[in-house]
């Protein structure tokens, strides 16, 4: 299907006007139909949305001041452009106010409709991008993603190749790894890149709101439905949807989701009208989809067209050579460079379990910031669970290695300085604390150059 410039309703009660427009609109290669008058053009704005309506003022019946405020009520997005004779520049002027984008005076030149025409519908489409852009930064490329461990180039290599196609992607991986952010790496590397990217967390949104969300609705489709509204899919055309947690979408939307991924048609919530788009999905999920479709909460088409190009991000604890870089980037989005981790903290970091992947590590190292007063952040100033040492946790050694003796005499120090807390500094109590000689305690300290001030007995 060709693409056209933008959807425009010609409403003109003389028969010679629609069709002059009707042509010549067509020919500029906008998508035209066309009303005899402004009764059939609200019955046309009932069924679909305009990008542009070209209404005359004078109609017999409903008049273009009528039709504007009812496109104002039910489609607030529809640019509205009138046409008006000589001597009623007037009613032009009131038809401003009610929201119409301009007027154009008869007679006038053809020149004079492409120019307003085309002017209306890049104000529109500026409109739109600002409202998709306001809450989103600018989408990132692979410079924006952290890492250099051989897991991670691999997945530079996966999104630069997947970023090529336009078929549908699935994207793996734990919470927290950064899914949508490489949703929107392989965006901004696409051919659509200069196109929107609208992103939509389907376990976020209650399930009754959720097909109106991504489908839109016409006016009266439902109660609190008080004018037409376009979805996701309309919002994203030419562009990237990305469906994230699409694991928790319920089954009978799913049917939905399939046939617009497959035809690139879908109605609107309450529409009789069927709408094509051009969108590329890319889901992602932290779920098993094959173990849902066996337990038939995931239907298994979807699946396969969702499934064409695979993308799986490793979780944290399988590149720990990262951790040091993506500590360093965060340390700087939240400090700047008024702090620095010690060499134990980094080290601490790297053994750490890290369930909940980047997400926890960019939120702990937010939280330490601000809690911090000092200029190096210490162990002591982690959280519990990553400075203490668990007997049960399980040992990693990461595939980079290991300074292993640095991590013992951390641990040792650890351990000398909690004693002498627990003891309030006597040191012979410290020492039976840890089954150590106060001989061979009172060379650990000095060892570890741990300077304070001992009570002693």
């Amino acid at each position: 299907m060709k693409k056209t410039k933008g959807k425009i309703l010609v409403v003109d009660d003389e028969k010679s006007m629609r069709e002059i427009l009707e042509i010549f609109l067509t020919s500029e290669g906008y998508s035209v139909s066309a009303a005899e008058n402004g009764g059939k053009a609200i019955e046309a704005v009932k069924k679909d949305i305009f990008d542009l309506i070209i209404t005359d003022m004078k109609m017999p019946g409903v008049s273009g001041l009528e039709l504007l405020r009812t496109v104002k009520q039910t489609t607030p997005e529809t640019t509205v452009v009138i046409v008006t004779a000589f001597g009623t520049t007037e009613s032009a002027v009131e038809a401003m106010k009610l929201g119409a984008y301009d007027y154009i005076q008869k007679p006038f030149k053809m020149d004079d409709i492409r120019l307003v025409v085309k002017n209306a519908l890049e104000k529109q489409k500026l409109q739109k991008d600002v409202s998709i852009l306001k809450k989103q930064l600018k989408p990132p490329s692979l410079e924006n993603i952290v890492g250099r461990s051989s897991s991670m180039q691999a997945l530079f290599s996966v999104i630069s190749k997947t970023a090529e196609s336009s078929a549908s992607v699935l994207i793996t991986g734990e919470s927290g790894t950064g899914k949508e952010l490489v949703a929107k790496a392989i965006h901004s590397l696409s051919p659509r890149k200069d196109n929107h990217f609208v992103a939509i967390n389907c376990a976020a949104i209650p399930e009754g709101l959720l097909e109106s969300e991504l489908f839109g609705y016409m006016k009266g489709a439902f109660t609190g439905a008080a004018s037409n509204k376009q979805g996701l899919f309309e919002l994203a055309n030419d562009g990237t949807l990305f469906l994230d947690e699409i694991g928790e979408m319920p089954l009978n939307l799913q049917a939905k989701l399939l046939r617009v991924i497959e035809g690139g048609t879908f109605r609107r919530v309450g529409g009789v009208t069927d709408i094509k788009v051009d969108v590329r999905t890319i889901s992602a999920t932290n779920r098993n989809l094959e173990d849902l479709i066996e337990k038939r909460l995931f239907r298994e088409d979807l699946y396969f067209r969702i499934n064409v190009l695979s993308v799986k991000i490793p979780p944290l604890r399988e590149r720990r050579d990262d951790i040091p870089l993506l500590v360093d980037y965060f340390l700087k989005k939240f400090a700047g460079d008024s702090k620095q981790f010690s060499r134990e903290a980094i080290e601490l970091f790297k053994n750490y379990q890290w369930k909940g992947n980047v997400r926890e590590l960019e939120n702990i190292i937010e939280r330490v910031v601000l809690l911090c007063d000092d200029e190096v952040i210490d162990a002591k100033h982690l959280p519990e669970e990553i400075s203490s040492v668990s007997k049960t946790e399980k040992v990693v050694v990461p595939s980079g290695g290991m300074d292993i003796e640095q991590l013992m005499e951390y641990t040792e120090k650890a351990y000398l300085l909690k004693a002498l807390e627990k003891t309030n500094g006597v040191k012979t109590e410290a020492a039976k604390l840890l089954n150590l000689t106060f001989r061979s305690f009172r060379h650990k300290l000095k060892k570890y150059g741990i300077d304070r001030k001992i009570i002693t007995d």
